[in-house]
């Protein structure tokens, strides 16, 4: 049975003991904000998605870089316009020429994330602020921080700003279905995705299962995972066996069904000429993801182990060294940052120079 603190787990039981404290402190802070969102229910998430109000700042546009992407076009039909450079017909009328439709690419360009781009972003759920900055304010003014806060790790590679939504919400209590989750509605996550169209970011679609099976609650987004700029972030801390309630233990997943997930996404990547998309699974401790040697790469799914966990810059770079020994090969690294649990108890947040000196240098740094 896997550890109930939120730091380290069972893999972190020699530093605990020199920072029981703020450990117990973080614990008890998470599964507050998760009773809460259970005792709101659907309620509180339904009312996330209603369209921003007039004189919202959702329109500004992100920087272009020189070397962006393509405006992308449509292909031209027939015109029979005298000023039409196309090769007239044999009965004297005239076409354009046919060009081909541009292939999708990511959000600023290019088809391949890694090694090009670094991506840096806020995770959270309009309306629950205490799940994370992204639900904190104005989602303009947090993809403009978002922006800002992504230049600081270029660090030799272009920023790729990133909105991780959270689309699937472990609950304390099972719901109408039992299955102890959640689901964002719609309106919600059509809002972000737009709001990454404008500003040329990658949503990531975060999935906290409860008892639902993960695949499942992938497909379920099927109708956005189709898009060229939006991936998926799996949370299997909150994925709970028979019997289990979100809360009260870590969850867990294995390589078998990582692998599942990204041989789904590959397969949508291939039906849709799709550029490279991110798989992300968020790792608190060596217990909640079992079986690592199984997860198999998939053709066009980049796959990213971000390092999860609560604490100081120590506690935390020792959790680093355990999930990225042994590192499977095909697999990125990320990292995730906590703005108020890290730095209770005399801690502080990591620098983006603290973070960039981990080895291997983490491609996705996410800040809840």
């Amino acid at each position: 049975m896997p550890d109930t603190a939120a730091g380290t787990g069972t893999d972190g039981i020699a530093q605990r003991t020199t920072e029981r404290a703020p450990e117990r402190a973080a614990a008890v802070g998470r599964r507050a904000v998760l009773a809460a969102s259970a005792a709101a229910g659907l309620a509180l998430l339904t009312g996330c998605g209603e369209a921003p109000p007039p004189g919202r700042s959702d329109a500004k546009p992100a920087p272009r870089p020189s070397h962006g992407s393509p405006t992308p076009s449509t292909t031209s039909g027939p015109t029979g316009s005298s000023g039409s450079h196309g090769t007239p017909d044999p009965d004297g009328t005239s076409h354009r020429p046919h060009r081909p439709r541009p292939r999708p690419e990511l959000p600023r360009g290019g088809r391949e994330l890694f090694p090009r781009y670094r991506m840096v972003g806020f995770c959270g759920l309009p309306g629950a602020a205490a799940l994370g900055r992204l639900g904190t304010g104005d989602p303009a003014e947090r993809a403009d921080e978002i922006e800002r806060t992504a230049r600081r790790y270029a660090a030799g590679r272009e920023p790729l700003p990133v909105l991780e939504l959270l689309a699937v919400v472990a609950n304390s209590t099972p719901g109408p279905d039992g299955a102890y989750r959640s689901r964002t509605p719609a309106a919600t996550i059509a809002r972000f995705h737009r709001l990454a169209r404008r500003r040329r970011a990658m949503l990531l679609l975060n999935v906290q299962p409860g008892r639902a099976a993960v695949l499942d609650e992938v497909k379920a987004l099927r109708k956005w995972l189709v898009h060229p700029d939006v991936g998926v972030a799996l949370d299997p801390e909150w994925e709970m066996g028979p019997g289990e309630v979100p809360g009260d233990s870590f969850g867990r997943t294995d390589g078998h069904e990582l692998t599942a997930v990204a041989r789904y996404l590959a397969g949508l990547v291939e039906a849709h000429d799709l550029p490279e998309k991110p798989l992300v699974f968020h790792q608190v401790a060596t217990s909640v993801v079992r079986e690592q040697s199984a997860l198999r790469p998939q053709p066009g799914v980049a796959l990213i182990k971000s390092a999860d966990g609560i604490g100081s810059p120590g506690l935390k770079r020792g959790t680093w060294r355990r999930l990225v020994r042994d590192l499977p090969d095909g697999l990125h690294t990320g990292f995730k940052l906590f703005y108020e649990e890290d730095a209770q108890g005399g801690g502080r947040l990591m620098s983006p120079k603290e973070v960039l000196a981990l080895r291997p240098q983490p491609e996705y740094v996410m800040y809840e």
